[in-house]
């Protein structure tokens, strides 16, 4: 990627930001938007996503979903969206030739969306059915499970797809409401990257949103309010083949620039077969076929997890091996010649990430969705240089405390006293 990156605000407060790139035949677009789960209202939770889904279900122009879809696949292009507690994306990758026709149809699904009523009910049971495939899963279910008990029934605590009660109370007039009043002009971020020019992308972005313009008050979400003083463990007691479970902590919001430290403290214990759990977990001890680490940002806080499944006589010594690693962390710090190989493991990820239209657009985007300010590759890695030894073990002193663990646990478990022992930390 070139370090240059360009901006443009409309005067209805939409955001273009592009990458462009040479020596490309792509090109990727991103529609973001600054709305998520966490904005819903309890009642019918599960909204952003539900609607997500159905932005695909059919426009005025395009009434059969088939042909939003054969419009890009038939071009050779990718099509796509997601929901997060905190933004909704939609985006495709086109050769670069089409890059206008790709506008015109990702406006379309997000300006000119039907929702249709018939639609909606079939989706809904699509939906209702993904939720009951997680439940299914305990090695999917835990992640959900865990995030219920670190936060509890606030926004970042509920699982983004809603259950299905509540999935079961969104009709379409709710869902219209929560879409025109959240598809704000001030929410929408517009990244392109690839072999585009930052002009051809304002003069679309002009074209079909130019005129758009707030209708009614947006959600905006409650604080998380985080008052936890001692360990909690919640079991779900089930027939499993295989433990599965999740250790987090509360941790930094993506707002502070200890960011950084955070993201190599994440990296010293979960990046690639070289990290400390991957090493001592699954390749010196055997306890686990999969073990991993991730921090999850979010505006006002954040939230450490790290994941195991285990056989299940061996649950208890797997926990025990993951505090380790944290107290070893927290306790002895990190060595420089450790934290150096840290730093240049994460800044060869970051570059090597960037080489194609869609991570270039992605980069741009969520960085201007973000942060309201995008910097460049270069700059980012500069801030990964800095970070020290002494402030990843102070980052590490204050997130891995024992009255801060939560423990989320899948399998034929009900008593919890043995791991509330081991998750003391001593």
């Amino acid at each position: 990627m070139s370090a240059m990156h360009y901006k443009t605000v409309l005067s209805n407060g939409v955001r273009v930001v592009t990458g462009p790139m040479t020596g490309v035949r792509s090109a990727s677009l991103i529609f973001y938007y600054g709305v998520g789960s966490r904005f819903e209202e309890p009642r019918i939770q599960g909204v952003s996503h539900f609607l997500e889904h159905m932005l695909f279900k059919g426009t005025e122009k395009r009434p059969d979903p088939m042909m939003i879809s054969q419009q890009i696949e038939g071009i050779g292009g990718t099509l796509n969206a997601g929901t997060g507690r905190e933004s909704t994306n939609y985006w495709c990758k086109v050769p670069s030739t089409h890059f206008a026709m790709a506008f015109e149809v990702l406006a379309d699904i997000i300006r000119n969306s039907v929702i249709d009523s018939a639609e909606l009910d079939k989706e809904r049971s699509v939906i209702i059915e993904e939720i009951r495939s997680v439940n299914d899963s305990p090695e999917d279910l835990v992640h959900d499970v865990i995030d219920e008990v670190v936060w509890g029934d606030q926004g970042i605590g509920r699982p983004i797809a809603g259950t299905e009660d509540t999935v079961s109370n969104i009709d379409r007039e709710g869902m219209v409401d929560f879409w025109r009043r959240n598809y704000r002009p001030e929410r929408l971020v517009i990244a392109a990257g690839g072999d585009i020019t930052h002009e051809q992308t304002v003069e679309l972005a002009e074209m079909y949103f130019g005129d758009l313009v707030a209708q009614g008050p947006g959600n905006e979400f409650d604080l998380t309010r985080n008052e936890q003083k001692e360990t909690k463990i919640h079991l779900v007691n089930r027939e499993t083949e295989q433990a599965h479970l999740c250790l987090a902590m509360p941790a930094l919001s993506y707002s502070t620039e200890r960011r950084y430290v955070q993201g190599t403290i994440e990296a010293i214990l979960s990046s690639g077969m070289s990290s400390r759990l991957f090493q001592e977990i699954r390749e010196k001890r055997g306890l686990v076929y999969s073990v991993y680490g991730y921090f999850r940002p979010y505006a006002d806080i954040g939230q450490a997890v790290v994941y195991a499944g285990t056989d299940l006589e061996r649950v208890e010594e797997t926990v025990g091996a993951i505090v380790g690693e944290l107290r070893k962390l927290r306790d002895d710090g990190v060595p420089e010649e450790e934290l150096q190989r840290t730093k240049d493991l994460r800044k060869g990820r970051l570059l090597m990430g960037l080489e194609d239209s869609r991570s270039v657009a992605s980069w741009v985007g969520s960085q201007e969705l973000t942060y309201g300010e995008i910097r460049t590759p270069e700059e980012v890695m500069v801030k990964i240089e800095q970070v020290t030894a002494k402030q990843v073990k102070e980052l590490a002193e204050e997130i891995f405390q024992p009255e801060k663990l939560s423990l989320a646990l899948i399998g034929p478990y009900d008593d919890p006293a043995p791991f509330l022992e081991l998750m003391s930390m001593k």
